[in-house]
């Protein structure tokens, strides 16, 4: 016991600190969120590359990220520097990766349809590339900051909080900036550009705050760093509370990001106004916010994250069907009641679902020897990213094959699809992912046993 205090006073981490880490999360999202959101969209309605194209696109990005996820994440692991393993990536991946961000939204009206899909596989691919740089240390960083695990529940709701603020920032402004910077239409080409500029350099600067305050203090046994790429397959493996991890991310990759794809086509075309979108964004900013710092509370009572993400994956589940019962043109109040409890309970999911994946890595440590925290948030990644892929992908062929055409008044097929989409489908889903996670067995007192008896064997 005195092992676990010991380590406890050792593991605090500065606020400074945790506020910082949160900020990495805002660059993050000034990215990414602004890619799942408005990526598909800029492709189809100012592009004017199909559906089916955006779809295959989706699907083989993923095994260039098979590719480079566990390379990058062995990599970070290996790298050695004066300010770490993991801050380094911040310091030099964010301005590439901002830089490409504004390529990927550099329409180019001149391009026949070929060089228009050769761009946009490139650009993609390079930008996945280069979040996957940024973005795998980031996460990692995480559990190099402390092993105290009450420590790290905080700083994942400090990530989470800040990054509901961010999601909730862009999706306010995101529109209404675009018609400013181009010409008054969510279809500018000069409109996606600027606006991408604009995230691009706050992505950077995000990426070095959190480089600037943040420290790494959790070592790893220099005999533990250079294990073959088998070795550490094998370890992850026997790792099943990360394997629970793993499962609990491609689910929410699916079915988050095949949503949030989705909001756009949802208030443009079925509801008939995409200024909502800005107002519907602005009204669940609040609930994600408490929704993220209640995270800790549910911990406490259950004891096990992942049964707390299962509390909130059900409920919001269940909030998101009875979604589709109602209108913001014709039943606001129940619609913005209903959509500001699924974001609410989201919020707190999302904490719960990355506050899972550091203690994975001391488990992994306990259980095989082996400790490599960048290589197994590589998986975590590569599945989140297979996930969004997967919902992104059916998204597009089923809104395809259901006849949508860009810029016209859609079908009430088309309108159907992207209705479900938006509600009854996710929330189903959720409900389904919520059981999946009963099954995460690691609690609050197995990961202090572990972590005291590691501590041991240091000695």
């Amino acid at each position: 016991m005195e092992t676990i205090k010991t380590n406890s006073l050792k593991g605090k981490v500065p606020f400074i600190s945790k506020f910082a880490y949160g900020f990495g999360d805002v660059g993050c999202n000034f990215s990414w969120s602004f890619v799942v959101s408005f990526l598909m969209i800029f492709y189809t309605d100012v592009f004017g590359i199909g559906m089916a194209a955006v779809a295959t696109l989706m699907l083989v990005s993923r095994i260039w990220d098979a590719v480079n996820d566990p390379l990058i994440g062995s990599l970070s692991d290996r790298t050695k520097s004066r300010w770490g393993r993991y801050r380094p990536w911040l310091l030099f991946g964010a301005p590439i990766t901002g830089l490409v961000l504004v390529l990927c939204f550099w329409a180019h009206p001149e391009m026949d349809y070929t060089g228009k899909i050769i761009y946009m596989s490139i650009t993609y691919g390079l930008l996945v590339l280069g979040y996957t740089c940024v973005n795998l240390p980031y996460g990692t960083l995480c559990g190099a900051m402390t092993q105290n695990i009450d420590e790290r529940a905080q700083i994942n709701t400090s990530r989470s909080v800040a990054a509901m603020i961010a999601i909730g920032i862009i999706n306010i402004i995101t529109v209404p900036l675009v018609k400013y910077c181009g010409d008054g239409t969510l279809s500018s080409a000069q409109g996606f550009i600027g606006v991408a500029a604009i995230y691009g350099l706050v992505f950077t600067c995000c990426h070095w705050f959190c480089f600037a305050k943040t420290k790494e203090v959790v070592e790893i046994p220099m005999s533990q760093k250079a294990y073959p790429i088998g070795d550490q397959l094998k370890a992850v493996v026997k790792n099943k509370p990360f394997l629970m991890a793993v499962v609990g991310q491609l689910l929410f990759g699916f079915i988050l990001y095949g949503r949030n794809a989705d909001l756009i086509y949802y208030f443009k075309y079925v509801e008939g106004n995409e200024d909502l979108f800005s107002f519907f964004s602005g009204v669940i900013v609040i609930p994600s916010i408490i929704g993220a710092a209640i995270f800790p509370l549910v911990f406490k009572w259950t004891g096990n994250k992942g049964w707390a993400a299962s509390v909130f994956s059900v409920l919001m589940g269940v909030s998101m069907v009875v979604l589709y019962f109602f209108s913001p043109n014709e039943e606001p109040l129940w619609f913005y009641l209903f959509a500001a409890l699924a974001q609410f309970f989201f919020s707190g999911f999302n904490t719960a679902i990355y506050a899972i994946i550091p203690d994975c890595v001391e488990y992994g440590e306990w259980k095989t020897g082996i400790r490599n925290d960048g290589f197994q948030y590589s998986f975590i990644s590569l599945a989140n990213k297979i996930g969004m892929a997967l919902g992104t992908s059916l998204l597009a062929l089923v809104m395809g094959w259901a006849g949508y055409e860009a810029n016209v008044e859609q079908s009430e097929t088309v309108k159907e699809v992207i209705h479900h989409a938006f509600s009854t489908v996710p929330g189903i889903l959720w409900i389904i992912t919520a059981g999946i996670m009963l099954f995460y067995r690691l609690s609050r007192k197995e990961y202090n046993q572990i972590i005291n008896e590691l501590e041991n064997m240091k000695k």
